[in-house]
């Protein structure tokens, strides 16, 4: 297969430059163009702010061509695979692929618990309304990699790091408080690296889709909010950036289709557009022959032993669990569709696919003096 995310030059790329920055080690390549702009700064305040669900392609349908986030756009990078916040982001905040990460997507399949588990909640997939699953959280905590970059920063101690989410201990409430706090830290003596995550505009593109006036607003605000942060601040590097892009879809339902139903062995797993199947081993044949009958004019179907040798989830050294998580075949969305099994959730966008809406994500950087 053809793989289009660059892990030369990815989200993992840009950590790993921080990570150099910070005198802390890194196990791939950096940014030439990144370590020359921090080299020849020597900012005080590093800062990144990943806004969720902000692709470059949509930025430019968003944005002017004269706004400040165009005008500070270096270039379009790709994310990792799959596009999407679980794998991303962790890539994001740690400088590792997901191959390495084990985090691969919303949803994957727990093999010793024998679960599909919706990663971030600890639940089945089957119930994500429910209570999370201690076995979910020991399982998570045991074998996948989050320790994120301000968290080694801090170990070290010769410099301070910091992160700023909406949710967890010492979360935000409100953007203005995100950005305050932003501030205030950039103000305070000491070479310092900030990571800042913003949930929009994916959180409200999963609702109303991702071309809406709604959304307009919104980037435009992120826009205005990053301008007038660094119009406040000095000797500090701020990047800007999503962890993937989004794409309006329609959504298709398994239990539509009961003669492919009958072939999985379990509940699919990792996104809607990179779908994971385990097959029932007399069915193979079978399910091939179906998916692609149905399916081939929106998904790329592929073995999974095809999938691991193109290192579609980046080099690295394996995590343990990888290869237990994948199932017998991967589906990568090439058009508008999803396809929802069990505890799938129906949304008007989506990510995770393999349009450049989803993998193309912007690389902005504002050097204030």
């Amino acid at each position: 297969m053809i793989v289009k995310n660059n892990y030369n030059e990815c989200l993992t790329n840009l950590a790993c430059s921080i990570r150099k920055y910070f005198d802390l080690p890194y196990k791939h390549n950096t940014l030439d163009y990144i370590d020359k702009i921090l080299e020849e700064e020597k900012p005080k305040n590093v800062v990144t702010i990943l806004c969720d669900g902000m692709g470059s392609i949509i930025m430019d349908r968003m944005l002017s061509k004269d706004s400040f986030l165009i005008r500070n756009r270096i270039k379009p990078i790709t994310t990792v695979f799959p596009a999407t916040t679980v794998a991303a982001t962790t890539s994001m905040i740690t400088g590792l692929n997901p191959v390495e990460t084990g985090k691969l997507g919303w949803d994957m399949y727990y093999k010793d618990l024998d679960k599909t588990i919706t990663v971030f909640m600890n639940t089945e997939k089957e119930n994500s309304d429910g209570e999370a699953l201690d076995e979910a959280i020991e399982y998570n905590k045991k074998h996948m990699i989050r320790k994120s970059i301000d968290e080694e920063i801090n170990e070290v101690g010769k410099y301070k790091g910091y992160k700023l989410f909406p949710f967890g201990d010492n979360s935000y409430d409100t953007l203005d408080e995100m950005y305050d706090r932003i501030e205030k830290l950039c103000k305070e003596d000491g070479k310092k690296y900030i990571y800042a995550y913003d949930i929009d505009p994916d959180h409200t593109m999963h609702e109303i889709g991702c071309d809406k006036p709604e959304i307009k607003a919104i980037i435009e605000d992120i826009n205005r909010r990053i301008e007038e942060l660094s119009s406040k601040l000095t000797d500090t590097v701020i990047f800007v950036v999503a962890d993937h892009g989004h794409h309006n879809v329609k959504n298709l339902f398994i239990k539509d289709y009961p003669d492919v139903e009958e072939c999985l062995l379990r509940n699919t797993s990792i996104e809607p557009r990179a779908v994971n199947f385990f097959i029932k081993p007399d069915k193979k044949e079978v399910f091939e022959k179906l998916f692609n009958k149905y399916f081939s004019n929106d998904f790329d179907l592929y073995p999974m032993s095809e999938i691991i040798e193109s290192k579609l989830f980046g080099d690295g050294k394996e995590n343990e669990i990888f290869r237990d998580a994948l199932g017998d075949y991967l589906a990568i969305a090439k058009a508008d569709k999803t396809l929802l099994y069990i505890g799938g959730e129906e949304l008007a966008s989506h990510h995770a696919g393999y349009t450049d809406d989803e993998i193309l994500v912007p690389l902005i950087v504002i050097k204030t003096r």
